[in-house]
C-alpha cells in the first residue's frame, strides 16, 4: 500500500512538472471576494472543477508572503487532506469529489497544483504547504481526468 502511495505521488509530481506552461488567457468566477481585503497584500486561491465551473478567492496578508496552508485555510474554501510520508496532499477542494477513500485514485479525477506569478501558471514543484506567495500571486487547483496526461492549468485569478 505505501508503496502505492509514493509511486501515485511521484507520478503526480511528474505530470504536473510536465505540464508547467502557461495557459492561455481566460478568467475565473466574476464574484471574488477577500478576506481581510484591506490588508497591504492579496493572493488567490483559484479552483477549477471537473465541470469547469471555477471559483476564486482572495487573502490579504500583511508580511512580505503567505504560506500555502495558510492561504488555504484562510480562504475558506473547504478542502481536505490526507498525511503522507511526504506531507500533505489535497484530496478533495470545495466538496469535489464529495467523498473519497483515496487521494491518489487510479484512473480516477485528482487535483494538480498550479503556481501564478507575473500573469502565467506553471506546475508546482512541492506541495502546496511549501509555496509561499507574494503580493498578486495565486496558487491554483484543477480537478482532471488523471487518464489524461496533459492537466490544463485553471482560469487565471482576477486582482481585487
Amino acid at each position: 500500500m505505501r508503496n502505492r502511495l509514493i509511486w501515485a505521488s511521484a507520478t503526480l509530481a511528474l505530470v504536473i512538472a510536465a505540464c508547467s506552461t502557461s495557459s492561455p488567457t481566460s478568467s475565473a468566477s466574476p464574484a471574488v471576494t477577500c478576506v481581510n481585503a484591506s490588508a497591504a497584500h492579496h493572493a488567490y486561491v483559484v479552483v477549477e472543477h471537473l465541470s469547469g465551473t471555477s471559483l476564486q478567492k482572495c487573502v490579504g496578508f500583511a508580511g512580505d508572503t503567505i504560506d500555502g496552508a495558510s492561504l488555504m485555510d484562510q480562504s475558506t474554501i473547504p478542502y481536505q487532506t490526507q498525511t503522507f510520508s511526504f506531507g500533505k496532499a489535497v484530496c478533495a477542494i470545495d466538496s469535489e469529489p464529495p467523498q473519497f477513500s483515496e487521494c491518489f485514485p487510479k484512473n480516477k479525477p485528482t487535483w494538480s497544483l498550479w503556481f501564478e506569478t507575473g500573469g502565467a501558471w506553471a506546475g508546482a514543484q512541492v506541495g502546496y504547504t511549501e509555496i509561499h506567495l507574494h503580493d498578486k500571486e495565486a496558487l491554483g487547483w484543477h480537478y482532471f481526468d488523471s487518464t489524461n496526461q496533459n492537466p490544463t492549468p485553471p482560469p487565471l485569478a482576477k486582482e481585487t
